[in-house]
């Protein structure tokens, strides 16, 4: 009888090992292919899904070859996109013919929209080249800061501006930053950040802003001001412009993907002593905002807490490596 129990409980381990390789294989098989980290060429716009319509990005930590790398961010933006390109395209290219020499990339980074986002942003790679504008889709929703993130990774320029799908912020305004960055910058190798801000200067900038959203507003930025950045009034403002080597060391440092990435992006910056600066910005509240105003706040502050706190007590570290 020993033996038979024995043989029992050997079968028994034997059906529990396989059960757990072939629940293994299923969540194997079940999950989201490797995001696509290559652009699609203009050509091949008709089907994005194609492999072999992709070709590779740079890197961000190769030399420069270009003047301005424009990211957008876009989660279910094929409505508000087009207004945002439109806007942003325009102001490029007139610079392109009246500057001489000056050159310019716009990279629409797909935060796995459910919708027509990329398609939208490929008939720009079709009409102005991906020269010009490149798409880079990804599989998987990562957030605001990781879609960022990535875009950045895949830049070009030797300076960098990443600006909203929505078209908030008047584009224009980015005159305004490059002055303020060639004030704070001391040379072209060292680093330096300017913020688009609806916070302070307010007889220069225009904010339109619900009463409901503006309490909120005033109350996140004491505790942002509190744990984290006090050098920034307007931490959230999706238009801000980066050296080279700035967005290098701050954006390999990053850890936070949602909201609140761009209070880390400061913390790290502030903790680096890399010089900042604020600038009054033209903005507006448009329609389709991903931001739900009680969650999202509680989310972001939530993020804020555990960002000083992960920072104060070591469990993230700021590594600043000179040769990234």
């Amino acid at each position: 009888m020993v033996p038979d129990l024995i043989s029992l409980l050997y079968l028994g381990c034997v059906i529990a090992f396989v059960a757990l390789l072939v629940g293994v294989a299923i969540l194997y098989m079940a999950s989201p292919p490797p995001d696509l980290y290559r652009y699609l060429n203009e050509k091949s716009y008709q089907d994005p899904n194609d492999d072999n319509n992709f070709f590779d990005f740079p890197s961000l930590y190769s030399p420069a070859t270009i003047d301005l790398s424009v990211i957008v961010p876009a989660y279910n933006e094929e409505e508000r996109l087009p207004k945002m390109l439109d806007e942003c395209l325009d102001f490029l290219e007139e610079r392109r013919k009246t500057t001489k020499g000056f050159s310019y990339e716009v990279i629409v980074v797909d935060d796995g929209s459910k919708d027509k986002t990329t398609q939208v942003a490929l008939k720009y790679s079709q009409k102005y080249t991906t020269e010009h504008v490149r798409v880079l889709k990804l599989v998987k929703n990562r957030g605001k800061g990781g879609a960022i993130r990535l875009g950045m990774f895949s830049a070009r320029g030797r300076a960098l501006l990443f600006a909203d799908a929505d078209g908030a912020t008047e584009f224009k305004d980015l005159t305004k930053l490059e002055e303020c960055l060639k004030k704070i910058n001391i040379n072209e190798d060292s680093r330096a950040l300017v913020c688009g801000s609806r916070a302070h200067l307010q007889d220069e900038s225009v904010a339109q802003r619900s009463f409901f959203r503006t309490i909120l507003m005033y109350g996140f930025h004491f505790f942002v001001w509190f744990l984290c950045v006090k050098s920034i009034k307007d931490t959230q403002c999706g238009f801000k412009l980066l050296t080279r080597n700035a967005a290098a060391v701050l954006f390999t440092n990053m850890h936070v993907n949602r909201w609140a990435f761009d209070v880390e992006l400061l913390y790290i910056a502030q903790y680096l002593n890399i010089p900042m600066g604020e600038v009054a910005v033209n903005w507006q509240e448009i329609d389709g905002s991903k931001i739900i105003p009680v969650f999202s706040w509680a989310q972001m502050g939530k993020d804020i807490l555990f960002i000083r706190l992960r920072y104060t007590l070591g469990f993230w570290k700021v590594e600043d490596k000179k040769n990234q």
